[in-house]
């Protein structure tokens, strides 16, 4: 984790529980199944926060009416709200987002990750930052970068 923390006593929320997921009733496990808005936040709600031992849920930078899917068109948003507005840490939640909804998501998807409007001093350029296909290979080629992105991926068995 990082030192010099940017917020040092984040407000931590209780998780929500977990719902189950109905398994379809026809029996073919070959079936495509849509994915959904919680399928989605299933897949993310676990990230670890960078600065801190919580998970981006915890924190409430992730919610699960942050997230917006639609099947038909393979297009899912995230949008996630830093702890504060001057948040460095910002474009690396947004790139741990992105890269666990690539490994998680087939290809197909078209995935945009935002960050709340109005919640980050510098939106606009960290927005741009995390859509940009180029720039997020790019950060993603830097090993200590991908290191601190895999560590936040990381299961936690708490």
């Amino acid at each position: 984790m990082v030192s010099g923390l940017i917020n040092a006593n984040p407000v931590v929320y209780q998780k929500k529980e977990r719902r189950a997921r109905n398994a379809p009733c026809d029996g073919d496990e070959y079936a495509v199944e849509p994915i959904d808005q919680l399928e989605i936040f299933d897949h993310i709600r676990d990230i670890k926060d960078p600065e801190h031992p919580y998970s981006l849920e915890e924190l409430k930078v992730i919610t699960e009416d942050a997230v917006e899917v639609d099947d038909e068109l393979s297009y899912v948003r995230v949008t996630f709200t830093p702890t504060v507005e001057h948040c460095s840490m910002a474009t690396i939640i947004g790139l741990c987002l992105r890269v666990k909804l690539m490994r998680s998501l087939p290809s197909r998807y078209k995935v945009d990750i935002r960050v709340a409007p109005g919640s980050h001093a510098t939106e606009a350029a960290v927005n741009k930052q995390l859509n940009d296909k180029e720039r997020v290979a790019a950060a993603l080629e830097n090993p200590n970068l991908l290191d601190m992105v895999d560590e936040c991926l990381a299961p936690s068995y708490s």
